[in-house]
């Protein structure tokens, strides 16, 4: 979820003018746009996209998620199995757990030489569980109860989970952190509050190679500007053929493709161009012969509208039903997305085994005035000479915020206003630089009473850090978890207990789809669609391959290759 810019020969080729033709990306350098920028390079705090994409050139964790969907080994020799006895369930204090054994590769080390051993993930396990510092979803985290090293072996090491949990071994987003750096920093911070996040190494001295042990390194931040990578002489895998990458902050979606042709950057992320802007170019890039792929990968990141549910207005089930019942999202993806992007029912995908169209398991909202209108005039908001309803002399009105330049999302704020402007519901549009948006406005709760964006996931994902009520953050916790709307519901939180606990898959997806019904019938959020991942690269880049979930394709960056 992040945001930046570049500059170039924009507004002639935005205007399609002549440009001058570009020369094809070589491995000596390869730059990428991006429409987000970073919020932090540490791999316990960050949560937005931007970051995400950035953080796997230059960091790696015990196994990753393929984009066929197959769980495979990075730091980590092989993935422990119940069946073959590398890993066990016990029972401890009357409660199921699971130990497994993990080892690390010999030769991972971090960039300054230093090998990635055991401690590195007890250090990360101990920052992120730490109170004091606030972690997106911090369940990943207080998972694992205990690390122990095995004492001939600091690469070898047995880990404790607090319950038997089906997924045990889906650490992707386990990431270790270098001990020799971090360390010292948390401990002196660690009875501050929010002191280590903001001293942390990885704010204060981002370019020290000892903090990344992927196939980059971080050898220039600039604000507002860009990132660069350098190859990391000391990656366990194989060296990456492109010696040198910058990611361009280009946070204006609609300039994008004018920095593209004009040589500004090479290719586009897919945190880059809107699905509108990208249809019309890969037209373009047909009729004109241009250099360039364009990828459209049907994916599970759900765009959505998260509802304050304690607003005073938000509060009140019916108001949430007639702000559903009364935008018409058929027509939305058809007139905005050519009909490329599929409307979501709630926040499973399509792409997801756990995925339910079935109106007998949730709640399906067509489009209806009529329906809006009953659930306004029942909740006591009637309708004003002024076309605006009202309720006790306060007018109806919601502020609704997103990520100020995305241009797609400023087109479905606009399209959403005047669709509830007919329901006699006036919305007011607050927008904020992502930076702001998800780095404190989401994170802190300080929305006032809509919030548009995305999440992106894995399959079978449990929806924890999104709906469970110990994930709402606040001060108490640390401001960790994204229950960002405050939704509770007890029935809720017993299933996503029950979930991690269920070895039996069919017995897994009738859990999530109670949770489902529950989700569509309560309304803490509004669905809109489901996007479709896209990028555009070059024609003589090789070994690219997008996976339409949260592991992006940066995960394999090493394989890109541009001879």
């Amino acid at each position: 979820m992040l945001k930046k810019f570049a500059k170039g020969l924009c507004v002639v080729a935005g205007l399609g003018m002549t440009v001058q033709a570009v020369a094809a990306p070589s491995n000596t350098e390869l730059k990428i746009g991006i429409s987000q920028e970073f919020e932090t390079m540490n791999p316990l705090i960050m949560s937005m996209s931007a970051s995400a994409y950035m953080y796997r050139m230059v960091g790696r964790s015990l196994v990753v998620l393929t984009p066929e969907g197959k769980w495979v080994t990075q730091l980590a020799k092989e993935i422990p199995s119940l069946d073959k006895g590398t890993a066990k369930i016990i029972e401890e204090g009357g409660k199921k757990k699971i130990v497994a054994n993990w080892e690390i590769i010999e030769s991972a080390k971090w960039g300054d030489g230093k090998p990635v051993i055991c401690q590195d993930f007890i250090t990360s396990h101990t920052i992120a569980t730490s109170p004091t510092v606030s972690v997106g979803e911090k369940e990943q985290w207080t998972q694992v109860e205990k690390i122990d090293i095995d004492p001939k072996n600091p690469k070898k090491c047995t880990f404790k989970y607090e319950k038997a949990k089906w997924d045990f071994f889906t650490l992707a987003q386990f990431f270790p952190v270098p001990t020799h750096l971090e360390k010292p920093v948390f401990d002196k911070y660690s009875k501050q509050k929010e002191g280590y996040e903001k001293n942390s190494n990885y704010v204060r001295n981002p370019t020290n190679p000892g903090l990344y042990n992927g196939p980059y390194v971080i050898s220039e931040v600039k604000l507002g500007s860009h990132v660069a990578f350098a190859a990391n002489p000391n990656f366990y895998g194989k060296q990456p053929n492109i010696k040198k990458v910058i990611v361009k902050l280009i946070p204006n979606t609609g300039t994008m493709e004018a920095n593209l042709r004009s040589g500004t950057i090479d290719m586009i992320s897919t945190l880059g161009l809107d699905l509108d802007q990208a249809l019309a170019f890969e037209k373009k890039n047909k009729s004109e012969n241009l250099p360039y792929v364009v990828h459209f990968v049907p994916s599970v990141t759900y765009e959505h509208i998260d509802l304050r549910l304690d607003n005073p207005i938000l509060k009140d089930v019916n108001v949430r039903k007639a702000l559903l019942y009364s935008i018409n999202r058929d027509d939305l993806v058809k007139a905005l997305f050519e009909n490329k992007q599929q409307v979501a029912l709630h926040n499973v995908s399509p792409k997801d085994p756990w995925f339910t169209a079935d109106p007998k398991e949730i709640t399906v909202y067509r489009y209806s005035k009529r329906e809006a209108g009953k659930l306004l005039d029942a909740a006591g908001w009637t309708m004003g000479k002024d076309g605006y309803r009202y309720k006790d002399g306060k007018k109806l009105s919601i502020v609704f915020q997103t990520t100020a330049g995305n241009k797609t999302r400023e087109l479905v704020q606009v399209y959403l206003q005047n669709q509830w402007k007919q329901a006699g519901i006036e919305v007011l549009i607050k927008n904020e630089p992502a930076r702001v948006f998800f780095g404190e406005t989401m994170s802190k709760r300080k929305f006032e009473g809509m919030a548009l964006f995305a999440w992106v996931s894995s399959p079978e994902n449990s929806p924890r850090s999104t709906v469970y009520s110990k994930a709402i953050p606040n001060n108490s916790n640390g401001w960790s978890g994204q229950n960002y709307h405050g939704w509770t519901n007890a029935t809720v939180d017993k299933n996503l207990e029950a979930l991690d606990l269920e070895f039996n898959a069919k017995k897994r997806a009738d859990l999530v789809h109670e949770i489902l019904k529950l989700y569509t019938a309560e309304v803490p959020v509004l669905p809109l669609y489901y996007r479709s991942d896209i990028s555009v690269t070059p024609k003589n880049l090789k070994g690219y391959k997008m996976a339409g979930h949260q592991f992006y394709e940066t995960n394999n960056i090493e394989d890109w290759n541009l001879n």
